[in-house]
């Protein structure tokens, strides 16, 4: 797989962009196109759908929330392998998953080395042996799944919808890169170099992009699933004009079709609250004029933009952390949050032309029983939960189509006819088969829920970003 090179079609694409006073921000550090470019009116898409919504929740794996679901591949048991220094022992052999809450007390490793561990050459039995912070084994806690009446919000919509029940992440790390590979189907950053796991800053003036302290250094991984050390051999600072091959994104296929795009994130008082806008990390988007109109805080203003005319071709939502579904978290109103914007497209005029994809962007160090295969640089890593939700979605189809975040992007690039990136996006299957274009477009239900629409626009934002793995 490679994620250095533009597909032929891309190059031509940026071609003819470059020829209409187009400039292609990927290839050409800072490169922007013509200012009435920027929010230009949405192109038409030949498919019923001219709107997606890429909503992103945190670090759930596809086991930990639809285990028990009716007819889907999940599972209440598991194996394990001996781990002496559990109290008491753990004995190699099999188990039984407990029921948790929704809101778990500690965060658990979710590291490349966490995963090699936790995948055990396939075998998926040893995240007994992965570890806490404190270098203790985290035993039996990852062997769980959620009560499935807490997250009513999620099954009812997978019950309505189409359910991907083989989601895999490009990558066996965190939110990090996960984020990346939401945007652009990869993390490669030199010729057989990508980056995995967090960069090296952190703590309060930690940002993962191109604010990030100087002297701040990424972790590199090779085809061959070699993490090479950063003392050694570290990975370039982390904003895109510092890598040694191009790193075109979503940015660049949308911009050049004149396809409108908005990343929504939630706002912060510190400086990290930049730490899930992804495209920090993408130089063009960060010091050009994109970074004031498409990158949109608080993340609320999706509703507002809903009600108001103003949603985007493509729209990527990343939570507040009060509703990321992130473990160790206090608090997690995240099923009411994805319910209150599904319905408010729901209710809407969008609602016969959208299509509304829910993802959980890592695993979280969470069991799940169905092992991911090996495509190198780190990846697959394992399953994650994914909705798709849309009148044109198949009603209560479980898809076993073997996906990753690839997937997603590629649905896009098809749906405008945007060429691709040469990641991910190129060889995962499109999610296209969780969809019936022929049928008749099926009419809103309002998913009940505990908390509504009006509640997320009216609270105090936690001013936390989603995710604090430093």
């Amino acid at each position: 797989m490679t994620r250095v090179r533009f597909s032929t079609v891309v190059a031509l694409a940026f071609a003819s962009a470059t020829a209409a006073g187009c400039g292609n921000g990927a290839q050409v550090p800072g490169a922007s196109l013509p200012a009435g470019a920027r929010n230009p009116a949405t192109a038409s898409s030949p498919s019923p759908i001219q709107h997606v919504v890429l909503m992103i929740q945190e670090n759930r794996t596809f086991n930990d929330f639809f285990a028990t679901f009716p007819g889907a591949d999940g599972t209440t048991t598991a194996n394990v392998e001996a781990e002496p220094n559990c109290s008491p022992p753990i004995q190699k052999g099999a188990i039984t998953l407990s029921e948790a809450n929704l809101i778990l007390p500690k965060d658990l490793d979710h590291r490349y080395s966490g995963f090699k561990t936790a995948r055990d050459r396939g075998k998926m039995d040893g995240f007994d042996k992965v570890t806490f912070g404190d270098g203790t084994p985290e035993c039996t806690y990852p062997y769980m799944y959620t009560d499935p009446s807490q997250i009513t919000e999620y099954w009812s919509l997978a019950q309505q919808y189409a359910l991907a029940e083989h989601m895999f992440t490009v990558q066996g790390s965190d939110s990090f890169t996960a984020h990346q590979d939401l945007i652009a189907g990869g993390t490669i950053v030199a010729p057989k170099r990508a980056m995995v796991d967090l960069p090296t800053c952190g703590g309060a003036k930690c940002v993962w992009g191109c604010d990030a302290p100087p002297g701040t250094l990424t972790h590199l991984i090779t085809p061959n699933d070699h993490e090479l050390n950063i003392r050694t051999d570290p990975g370039p600072f982390p904003c895109s004009n510092q890598f040694s091959v191009t790193y075109p994104t979503m940015r660049d296929l949308l911009d050049a079709k004149y396809v409108s795009w908005k990343y929504y994130v939630p706002p912060n008082n510190t400086v990290y609250g930049k730490l899930f806008s992804a495209f920090d990390l993408v130089y063009p988007v960060r010091y050009g004029s994109e970074w004031g109109t498409n990158i949109i805080s608080p993340e609320t203003q999706i509703i507002n933009d809903v009600y108001n005319g103003k949603l985007a071709a493509m729209s990527w939502v990343v939570p507040d952390v009060a509703e990321s579904d992130h473990p160790g978290n206090v608090q997690d109103t995240g099923p009411s949050w994805i319910a209150s914007v599904v319905n408010a497209i729901g209710q809407s005029s969008y609602w016969n032309s959208t299509a509304i994809v829910i993802v959980w962007d890592d695993w979280g160090g969470l069991y799940d029983n169905i092992s991911p295969k090996n495509v190198g640089y780190g990846g697959l890593g394992l399953r994650v939960p994914a909705i798709i939700v849309s009148p044109y979605a198949k009603p209560g189809y479980i898809s076993q189509t073997n996906y990753d975040f690839g997937s997603i992007l590629k649905y896009v690039e098809n749906n405008w006819n945007l060429g691709n990136l040469g990641g991910s996006d190129e060889s995962a299957a499109s999610i296209i088969d969780c969809f019936d274009y022929n049928q008749e477009p099926r009419r809103f239900k309002v998913i009940p829920t505990t908390k509504h629409a009006q509640y997320f626009l009216h609270r105090k934002p936690s001013f936390r970003p989603p995710d604090d793995d430093f």
